[in-house]
């Protein structure tokens, strides 16, 4: 990393780089093409976007920063003639006060120079807000960056480690109640049998912290945590923040559409990446990618239908 602080403002600016074995196409789509993110960037846990207007957009994000979930809207600027996006946040988070930067995407012979630039400063150029904002961008920028390299390096050469699919249920009863069985996950202990401990926080509404152990049917544990983002009484996003030693990543969306006869589609979509270098160690010698997708697919499956199918009881008992 590079910085300068302008004194007279107190304006930090930074540079963050990498080199990414990808052309710089690739680069720039996965970039530009804001749903990807939460695949791409540990910290990044979803992103909307708003409003769309020739070039600009308007986005919402929300992430993790320093370990705490936040959100905040920006606005982009895209230029793929010149592979370049610029960036500006337009409602900040406390402490920062300005937040704006550029995605460089430069092609070499052999690789690809992704350049990272921010430019912000802190609320009344506050010393301890600008040191809390330095170790979140060079955390999330650190972060970032082989998390994107890796990203594009794996669609380009080992895309069978990426697993997306979707589960779905029919209810008889109204997505407001199937909402709540799923939003309310500090219950599911009582509620669900898969479900071991749970504990749910939630610092900012609409913004959870999930952490729990659940069982698969084969007998074994695991812990795991995600950060949520609620969106009543239709939809809650996820990224598990500490995963299974098979995960490299995964990603959800719960859905709840109801029709004008008052029956729910209840649906669980997931997205994973699975981590190749620890296939045989967890399921055996002679297992490969078939067997790792296979599994993941059924375990993750079989809780999603699981919890659908007990909030299918709570909602249409409630009719």
């Amino acid at each position: 990393m590079t910085a300068e602080t302008t004194p007279a403002s107190a304006t930090r600016e930074v540079e963050h780089s990498i080199n990414v074995y990808a052309p710089a196409r690739e680069v720039y789509k996965l970039l530009a093409e804001v749903e990807n993110w939460p695949r791409l960037f540990p910290p990044s846990v979803y992103v909307r976007q708003l409003e769309v207007d020739g070039n600009e957009e308007r986005i919402q994000i929300w992430a993790t920063a320093n370990g705490e979930p936040k959100t905040w809207t920006s606005r982009r600027v895209l230029d793929p003639e010149a592979l370049r996006i610029t960036f500006w946040q337009e409602l900040s988070t406390p402490p920062v006060a300005e937040m704006s930067g550029t995605w460089i995407i430069e092609p070499h012979d052999d690789h690809t120079k992704l350049r990272l630039l921010h430019s912000y400063r802190a609320i009344d150029n506050d010393p301890d807000g600008l040191a809390w904002i330095d170790k979140a961008v060079d955390d999330n920028s650190t972060a970032e960056l082989p998390g994107l390299k890796a990203a594009v390096e794996n669609a380009v050469h080992t895309g069978d480690l990426t697993i997306s699919f979707v589960d779905s249920i029919e209810i008889v009863g109204s997505a407001s109640d199937v909402f709540d069985f799923v939003d309310r996950a500090d219950l599911w202990m009582e509620r669900l049998p898969h479900v071991d401990t749970v504990e749910l926080t939630e610092p900012t509404p609409g913004l959870q912290i999930l952490r729990m152990d659940t069982k698969t049917k084969d007998g074994d544990t695991h812990t795991t945590e995600s950060v949520r983002v609620t969106f009543p009484h239709h939809k809650i996003a996820y990224k598990q923040t500490a995963l299974p030693a098979l995960l490299d990543l995964h990603t959800g969306i719960w859905t709840f559409e109801e029709d004008d006869h008052g029956t729910t589609i209840a649906s669980s979509q997931h997205t994973v990446i699975l981590r190749a270098d620890r296939i045989t160690d967890i399921l055996g010698a002679g297992a490969g990618v078939p067997e790792a997708r296979s599994f993941i697919r059924n375990a993750l499956g079989t809780n999603s239908l699981a919890t659908l199918t007990h909030a299918k009881k709570y909602a249409e008992d409630r009719r």
